[in-house]
């Protein structure tokens, strides 16, 4: 109880010294004296500011100035309140170090909400009976802000194997997970996320919005992308959406493996209809209709 409590005024007031992290959980330590400057209203509304910039960051990663802007907030206020939820993991700043991104304490919570319920839970004999079919590592991914994080991998039985990305956050232009969750979005998000600056990873990245816009086309009619190693050289990797019951996209289901066997030219077309057909047996089971 006195971790929670002490977390709670930390985050939203940032007082006391700086958090410590016990395994992925951040507690805050001890704050001294905290009933001489404890102002419940004040608090309730630090809380619902928070919340307003954790929504904003998570739909659109922003620099201080951009969300100061959006939320009608002071920016000083907002670097407070960012800072904060920076030492809690709660944010990250983007690599370009311009903006903030949803950060991997808020990720990792998200993911293991209800575990009974959650996506992984529900994709999981799913992912078992995909890895029989395609003998190669699958795994599940989540949108991030404009990442997506991988949330979950089960192995092939093949001893030389690409490794498990469980944990890893990577821009959605350079993986066929993000692609898939891209399409998704509605148009201006798109131009927002193209109109920054893309990094190119290996020299077969595609980072040419115009480019990317045509494969994004593609990957709507299709329901499923291939890429080759566009993020790391000797690593391909198919993917198709996951949707919930509100229709929304709400993940990705990959399958990946080492490009000098996957995939094999004869059987492409098979595993990508495959992981296609796997995703929207997934999608059905989250309460998807469409």
């Amino acid at each position: 109880m006195m971790g929670r409590l002490a977390l709670t005024k930390e985050l939203f007031h940032g007082l006391g010294r700086p958090s410590h992290t016990v395994g992925r959980v951040c507690f805050a330590r001890a704050i001294p004296a905290w009933k001489d400057v404890w102002d419940p209203m004040q608090s309730v509304q630090s809380i619902d500011r928070a919340f307003q910039l954790l929504g904003e960051v998570a739909d659109d990663p922003a620099g201080i100035s951009e969300l100061s802007r959006r939320l009608d907030l002071p920016t000083s206020t907002v670097a407070r309140l960012l800072s904060t939820l920076e030492g809690l993991g709660a944010v990250e700043r983007l690599d370009s170090g311009t903006g903030y991104r949803i950060g991997p304490s808020v990720v990792t919570m998200a993911a293991s909400i209800d575990p009974t319920q959650s996506l992984l839970a529900v994709a999981q004999p799913h992912l078992v009976e995909l890895v029989e079919m395609v003998a190669e590592a699958v795994g599940v991914s989540i949108p991030a802000g404009y990442d997506v994080h991988y949330i979950g991998q089960v192995d092939c039985a093949n001893p030389v194997q690409v490794r498990d990305w469980t944990g890893v956050s990577l821009p959605m232009h350079v993986v066929p997970s993000g692609m898939v969750v891209l399409a998704h979005w509605p148009d201006d998000a798109v131009d927002r996320y193209l109109d920054r600056k893309l990094d190119r990873y290996t020299a077969r990245s595609v980072i040419r919005p115009a480019l990317i816009r045509e494969r994004l086309q593609q990957v709507r009619e299709d329901g499923v992308v291939w890429m080759e190693e566009e993020f790391s050289e000797g690593i391909n990797s198919v993917a198709a959406p996951l949707f919930n019951a509100a229709g929304a996209v709400a993940g990705a289901l990959h399958s990946h493996g080492p490009s000098y066997r996957f995939p094999d030219d004869t059987l492409r077309d098979i595993i990508g209809e495959q992981v296609r057909s796997s995703a929207a047996t997934i999608s059905v089971a989250l309460g998807h209709t469409g």
